[in-house]
């Protein structure tokens, strides 16, 4: 099991039931930090706590989206509100890189001038990290009193030119804002708020001038936006049943006459190729607020709770099921077998698919083949494994090993990412991580780091960790699947018969009989 701790109401079920991942999750140990699950898998227990705050995480990638920055630091030719080292009013800077402040001062150091304009790279992850402390439309009424007041200044000055200046960057802010996180705009609230921040900006713009015709090209975008999520949305729930996406719940053996992934394709590249279009699409549907419900669900739970929040956490807990689901297939297709020469076969042939997942850079898929392999009903037919070649097993076991934070993931997680940045083909920047260890690196950024420090101040540098994460995530997530798709297969994939729990144990008992007074009395029970 893989629980989180505080997180259990929120997330429903993070589970990697016999993964490789149970027993323990160890910091590395020059963190200074030691974690171990609880006997039950319920928790998280901090054994050690040494002087350092740090830990291994995947290596990052800042870039794409905002800009050549990735550091957070005032770029040149911007214009700054302050100076660029020290402190700027109620702003805290470190060699040029902003690392805390007031709210208030974070608000105000969003918002453009005449002679400046934020960094993107700021821009992005104060707008994904301030709804921890604010809500969307609330942030966004405090932009729209900014604005009013250096719009009024202006105004006194009679400067048209200036005006003019400063309303465009304003529309350039709410253009980024709108599409980096469009979702924002659902409520009512957010979009009386877009309407009057844009009905004051073209105050001074002449018929037809360029700033209005900037923001109904914006309008137009976010509409169209919001369509389609809501769209998808409503699919989703059309499609939403209790079993949870997974394919009919068995509870015995189908007829011997069903086919089974051999009789679909037996070729483990080519099914690795359609998990990784499954994933791809799967991925594609969270968006980085998504992922910053981890942080903002704990710290304001009943705060400023949105109509979104819901789907929000479903788009995390339907990538996190298609992971249970596609461990519990590999469990039901090798115990289902009735041949001992059979399942052998099996097993092999998704030892092969695990192997070709991971040469694609398609790790979760990895992930969940082993954790099926791992699950008690399958590990328990040792005459069924002695028949099967472990080697390439054990080879990816040792890439999973969870020893020292699963170091030796990340270090293959690094070359992946190394390979993307480098690509010359769309193969060659597919990656797709463990999403359970990804989410389980934001957990620990969140519990380790304090969002306040002793005097007061946002710690900001929290946040630019946090948001580098998840840029790097959504920068996978845009990846288009290159591979053709093949819909019998995905077909296969997403509605075959699974197994329940009960179910995999007695056709595993069924195949190879109970060994021990353990054994013995569960099969008894069953």
């Amino acid at each position: 099991g893989f629980v989180m701790a505080e997180a259990t109401d929120w997330f429903s079920d993070l589970s990697l039931a016999g993964s490789p991942l149970g027993g323990h999750g160890d910091l590395h140990p020059e963190s200074g930090h030691s974690f171990v699950w609880s006997p039950d898998a319920s928790c998280l227990i901090c054994c050690t706590l040494g002087p350092q705050e740090t830990m291994p995480q995947t290596s990052v990638v800042f870039s794409s989206i905002l800009g050549p920055s990735c550091s957070g630091q005032v770029q040149p030719g911007m214009g700054e509100r302050g100076g660029g080292a020290g402190s700027s009013g109620d702003l805290i800077f470190q060699d040029g890189r902003l690392i805390s402040g007031s709210l208030e001062a974070l608000m105000e150091h969003l918002v453009p001038t005449v002679d400046y304009y934020p960094d993107r790279t700021y821009i992005f992850t104060f707008l994904l990290s301030s709804r921890v402390f604010v809500p969307p439309h609330d942030l966004l009424a405090r932009v729209g009193q900014i604005c009013l007041e250096q719009r009024q200044q202006l105004e006194a000055g009679s400067d048209k030119a200036r005006l003019k200046s400063f309303s465009a960057k304003i529309v350039q802010l709410l253009k980024e804002w709108t599409e980096a996180f469009p979702y924002d705009f659902q409520d009512e609230k957010a979009m009386a708020e877009l309407k009057a921040i844009t009905h004051r900006v073209t105050q001074c713009d002449e018929e037809n001038g360029t700033v209005k015709k900037a923001i109904a090209q914006m309008t137009q975008s976010l509409l169209l936006s919001l369509a389609a999520r809501s769209q998808l949305q409503e699919l989703r729930e059309k499609l939403r049943s209790p079993a949870m996406d997974k394919g009919p719940i068995l509870k015995a053996k189908p007829p011997a006459a069903q086919k089974d992934i051999l009789g679909v394709c037996c070729d483990p590249l080519v099914l690795a190729q359609q998990l990784t279009h499954i994933e791809l699409e799967r991925v594609s549907s969270i968006h980085p607020e998504d992922l910053m419900q981890i942080v903002s669900h704990m710290d304001s739970r009943d705060k400023h709770r949105c109509r979104g929040d819901l789907i929000k956490t479903y788009s995390l807990e339907a990538y996190d099921n298609w992971f249970n689901c596609l461990s519990m297939l590999v469990a039901t297709e090798v115990c289902r077998v009735v041949k001992k020469k059979h399942r052998t076969r099996m097993l092999e042939f998704f030892i092969d698919v695990a192997r070709e997942c991971f040469n694609i850079g398609n790790f979760n898929s990895m992930m969940a083949i082993i954790s099926g392999m791992n699950l008690s009903p399958v590990a328990r037919l040792k005459k069924t494994w002695s028949k099967v070649k472990t080697a390439k097993f054990d080879v990816l076991e040792h890439h999973m090993d969870p020893s020292s934070n699963f170091c030796n993931y990340r270090t293959a997680l690094q070359g992946a990412t190394q390979r993307s940045q480098m690509a010359n083909s769309s193969r060659e920047k597919i990656v797709i991580p463990v999403f359970n260890l990804f989410v389980k690196d934001i957990y620990f950024l969140h519990k380790i780091h304090t969002n306040h420090l002793p005097n007061g101040h946002i710690n900001f540098k929290k946040f630019w960790d946090i948001s580098r994460q998840i840029h790097e995530f959504m920068t996978w997530t845009q990846v288009e699947c290159p591979f053709e798709k093949d819909k019998k297969i995905q077909s296969y994939l997403l509605t075959a018969p699974i197994y329940s729990e009960e179910a995999l144990f007695i056709a595993s008992f069924e195949s190879e009989g109970p060994e021990n007074h353990m054994e013995k009395d569960s099969w008894k029970t069953l």
